[in-house]
C-alpha cells in the first residue's frame, strides 16, 4: 500500500507539473475542484425526493477517483516527503470508519473542505466505505485516471486538438476497456496502459 501511495504522489506531482511547471506556487484553488465534484457525485447517487433514483456506484467511484487527485495535490502542497505522505494515508484508512448515511457523509466532507480549504482523508476514507470501495480499486482507477489525463495533454486537450471520441466512443469509455484487459498488478501498468491507449487512439482518429 505504501509503495502504491508513493507511486501515485509521483503520478500527481508529475501532471501537475505537465500542467504549469511551477504548479506549488500558483495557489490553485484544488478546495474548489473537490466540492464541485462532490456536487456531481451527489448527482450520481441520487438525492431527488421527487423521482425515484438508485445511485451509480460506477460513476461515484469515478468522482471519488477525480477528488483523490485534487487531495494528493493538497497533501503535496505542505511540503512532506512522499514517504511521510504515505504514512500518514495509511494512518488514517486504518481508523475504523463507520457510515450512516452517505448524503450525510458527504455533506460533512464537502463542508469541511470548504472550512478548511484542505483534504481530510479520513473524511475521504469514509466516502469510500459507505460504498464499500477498496484501496485497491481507488489505486487502479486512480492510475488508469492519471494516464488518460497524461495522453490527453500529450494528445492536444490544452490547444484543442485532441479528440476525446474515439470511433465514436468516448476515451473514458475505452479506458475502462483496456484496463480491464492488463495486469493491473504489473510493475508497468501505466506503461502498459499508455500504450495500449496510444495504439487505439491511432486506429480510430487517424
Amino acid at each position: 500500500m505504501k509503495q502504491q501511495l508513493i507511486t501515485m504522489l509521483e503520478l500527481q506531482s508529475d501532471m501537475n507539473t505537465k500542467v504549469h511547471a511551477d504548479w506549488k506556487q500558483q495557489n490553485f484553488e484544488w478546495y474548489r475542484a473537490i466540492w464541485v465534484e462532490c456536487a456531481e457525485l451527489l448527482d450520481h447517487y441520487g438525492w431527488k425526493w421527487w423521482k425515484k433514483q438508485n445511485p451509480d456506484i460506477g460513476q461515484i467511484e469515478l468522482e471519488l477517483v477525480d477528488i483523490w487527485h485534487f487531495g494528493l495535490s493538497l497533501l503535496l502542497l505542505k511540503g512532506d516527503s512522499p514517504e511521510a505522505i504515505a504514512d500518514h494515508v495509511i494512518e488514517a484508512f486504518s481508523v475504523p470508519q463507520q457510515s450512516a448515511d452517505f448524503k450525510l457523509d458527504l455533506e460533512d466532507f464537502t463542508h469541511h473542505t470548504l472550512a478548511s480549504k484542505g483534504f481530510e482523508v479520513e473524511r475521504f476514507a469514509k466516502l469510500m466505505k459507505g460504498i464499500n470501495m477498496d484501496f485497491e480499486q481507488l489505486y487502479v482507477g486512480y492510475v488508469g485516471k492519471n494516464v488518460l489525463n497524461f495522453f490527453r495533454q500529450d494528445h492536444g486537450y490544452q490547444d484543442g486538438s485532441y479528440q476525446k471520441q474515439w470511433g465514436g466512443v468516448e476515451d473514458n469509455e475505452h479506458l475502462v476497456e483496456i484496463v480491464a484487459q492488463l495486469d493491473t498488478g504489473a510493475s508497468d501498468f501505466k506503461d502498459q496502459l499508455y500504450s495500449r491507449m496510444l495504439e487505439t487512439y491511432k486506429k480510430l482518429c487517424a
